[in-house]
């Protein structure tokens, strides 16, 4: 394997050298082997060896682990120094493509930005990110991905004494929109200009080509974000906490803490147990994207033009074009869920939908995922609605439209089935395997959870239980992120 550690060759302040703190008794969990094969990695083959590996006790070679420096505004609240508190970068892969990766540890230890904190992870997070982030790499959402996770042996201390564990991630990078607030906070302007360099060379390089590269770049970041979270509310996913030291400057997702898929559709559904205000509620989500992205673009006005009222002027026009973008992809996302091409009159139709759905509070995933079984029978939607007058002549205008559209039923339940999954990591499931995991040692729910969870749109005879909602007993109120 090829390791080519860039971000260890920026100057020292924006990292720490630091080694993982080694774990009592590491045991693999699971190992992500298509993702090992994908990335080109040649690992042991004992299960001990790839305990150590992923555990942080034993380092590849070619490794160079480092904690990254960033800031954020979290809630609202400007924090000028977070960084790495319970993660370690190990260094950057390379494969025969010339597709570059991140590997970080999370839960590895302490590092100096722990503030405090004892730098671990218990078992339950890694649990959750492992099966969650593999579940939105299946739907075909950008994110990080989970390489393997590890149990480490020993007690981590929250609200009660939880089993550790170590997560090994992977993602594109994960340079945060905090990274360059940690920079701008200390008017450090050269390590911004340092920091969009290496952000355009490793991310955007059609931007170096433009007539400002730093306009461009904003733009570019701001039009993946738009397009994330779109395809965030499409699926149901509420992310939980979307502070700007948690969002990627890629474009991917990543840092799934108190997350959770949709069950009853509700826009104003909030699952963090910390978000008392619903800041970063369901229907929220798009609102505080173009927020952290106006957060990005006041880090780089003194890139964009030396005058800093033409600054403020190249800055708002990008982020003035945030919510047009955002828009125009959650259109085509929507349209495509009932089967019709994009439209402002299929826009309005799924959106209709969704009202009658929140009205009677029908499940996100089935009440899609039946439509599209519904192109010739009406039948099995209407049984998931209370007011049954209402959604039959919600799907008598819907087949109008397919009709002006010339789409056949065929058609649109082919375009539907691809973009309603049947499988979603219901939050009820990934506690129950969080549950057995952290009380009973059994792992074997969690990775039956992932398996089912790589084949999201199929029908999957035998494994109803998972595309099933939850019954009242067993609805997840909150989630929690483990710090």
């Amino acid at each position: 394997m090829t390791f080519d550690n860039s971000y260890a060759r920026l100057p020292d302040k924006f990292f720490q050298r630091i080694h993982p703190v080694p774990v009592a008794e590491p045991r693999l969990i699971a190992l992500n082997r298509p993702l090992a094969a994908e990335l080109e990695l040649d690992l042991p083959e004992d299960d001990a060896e790839l305990a150590a590996v992923f555990s942080g006790n034993s380092l590849l070679p070619g490794t160079d682990p480092i904690a990254q420096a960033y800031a954020g505004h979290q809630f609202g609240h400007f924090v000028p120094q977070l960084g790495d508190g319970r993660a370690v970068l190990l260094g950057e892969v390379v494969t025969s493509h010339g597709r570059r990766y991140d590997i970080q540890l999370k839960g590895s230890g302490k590092t100096r930005f722990s503030r405090g904190g004892d730098g671990r992870s218990p078992l339950g997070p890694v649990i959750r990110e492992y099966i969650v982030s593999e579940a939105m790499h299946a739907l075909g959402i950008p994110t990080s991905r989970a390489l393997a996770m590890t149990a480490t042996g020993e007690t981590v201390f929250r609200e009660t004494d939880l089993p550790g564990g170590v997560l090994t991630r992977v993602a594109d990078s994960f340079v945060r929109v905090g990274t360059f607030e940690y920079f701008a906070a200390r008017e450090d302007e050269d390590a911004v200009r340092q920091l969009a360099d290496y952000v355009i060379d490793r991310h955007y390089p059609q931007c170096r080509d433009a007539a400002n590269p730093y306009v461009a770049l904003f733009g570019a970041v701001c039009r993946a974000k738009a397009e994330l979270v779109a395809r965030w509310l499409c699926v149901g996913f509420i992310h939980g906490v979307m502070n700007t030291d948690n969002t990627a400057v890629s474009g991917q997702t990543i840092d799934y803490g108190p997350c959770a898929f949709m069950d009853a559709y509700d826009p104003a559904r909030v699952f963090s147990s910390i978000d008392h205000q619903g800041r970063y509620g369901f229907n929220q989500q798009a609102n505080i994207a173009m927020w952290n992205m106006a957060c990005l673009g006041g880090c780089l006005l003194p890139l964009f033009h030396a005058d800093p009222e033409q600054a403020r002027k190249e800055g708002d026009a990008v982020i003035e074009g945030f919510a047009p973008a955002f828009t125009a992809r959650y259109r085509e996302g929507l349209c495509r869920k009932i089967g019709l091409e994009p439209s402002n009159h299929g826009f309005e139709l799924a959106r209709n939908l969704l009202g009658i759905m929140h009205r009677d509070r029908t499940d996100f995933t089935v009440t899609f995922r039946t439509l599209a079984e519904s192109t010739a029978d009406d039948a099995g939607l209407v049984g998931l609605f209370s007011s049954g007058e209402d959604i039959r002549a919600w799907t008598g205008s819907w087949r109008a439209a397919l009709r002006d559209q010339g789409i056949s039923d065929d058609a649109a339940a082919r375009v539907m089935r691809d973009a309603n999954p049947a499988c979603i990591p219901r939050n009820h499931r990934i506690e129950e395997a969080i549950r057995a995991a952290e009380d009973k040692g059994d792992f074997q729910p969690a990775l039956r959870l992932a398996e089912v969870l790589a084949r999201p749109f199929e029908a999957q005879p035998g494994n109803d239980r998972y595309a099933a909602p939850p019954r009242p007993e067993e609805l997840v109120h909150q989630t929690f992120c483990g710090t």
